[in-house]
């Protein structure tokens, strides 16, 4: 099970990354995808070994902290300046998306690993809740928020205004899906021990 997560997460962080050329929705479903998608699948595979960092810093690991560095992550890289940045520039591109990556992975390790599963599940149902405000935010904007960035790469034909209106429903769907799932499961597998402690 872990050998098939870690081969899957390393698929999916290049294909991820291919898309994020393609117009805002592909530059949202390549964030996503690192984040919500191939960084839990590599917290899975890592958990318990040498490269589990939150086994290994338990105190500085914590679920709260990385869902603050998770958030901070996400909403700078979304900011017009740095948009524009990695935009223009495929090392400063590497760069936020390693970024994403990193965050989710030392969030989904810190929820899965930490002994007050609690913390875990209150750190990705916010996480999902920021998630979901961001993509609303992008998702209804009146006007696009990124003017000069992805218009030219709009797939399907989309206008610059239609594609980033499209980027804000992946997020919703992909991250805000993914992070309260998580949550849910975690929720579900403290009320089995619990259950299971009092039979």
């Amino acid at each position: 099970m872990r050998r098939a997560a870690l081969v899957l997460a390393v698929l999916l962080v290049p294909a991820g990354w291919a898309l994020s050329g393609h117009g805002m929705s592909g530059h949202m479903a390549g964030h996503m995808i690192a984040v919500a998608v191939a960084a839990p699948l590599l917290a899975c595979a890592l958990s318990g070994s040498g490269a589990d960092i939150a086994g290994r810093l338990p105190r500085v690991v914590t679920p709260m902290a990385m869902m603050l560095v998770e958030l901070v992550t996400v909403w700078a890289w979304h900011l017009p300046v740095l948009r524009r940045a990695a935009e223009g520039s495929l090392a400063v591109t590497a760069l936020e998306q390693a970024s994403f990556l990193g965050a989710g992975l030392l969030l989904w390790s810190a929820a899965l690993r930490s002994p007050n599963r609690a913390a875990g599940i209150g750190a990705l149902l916010l996480t999902s809740m920021h998630m979901t405000l961001l993509g609303v935010l992008v998702g209804l904007a009146s006007r696009p928020l990124y003017p000069g960035t992805h218009g030219h790469h709009a797939p399907l034909g989309l206008d610059v205004l239609a594609d980033q209106q499209l980027g804000g429903v992946v997020m919703l769907l992909i991250g805000g899906a993914s992070y309260f799932v998580g949550g849910l499961a975690l929720l579900a597998a403290m009320l089995r021990e619990r259950v299971s402690a009092c039979s």
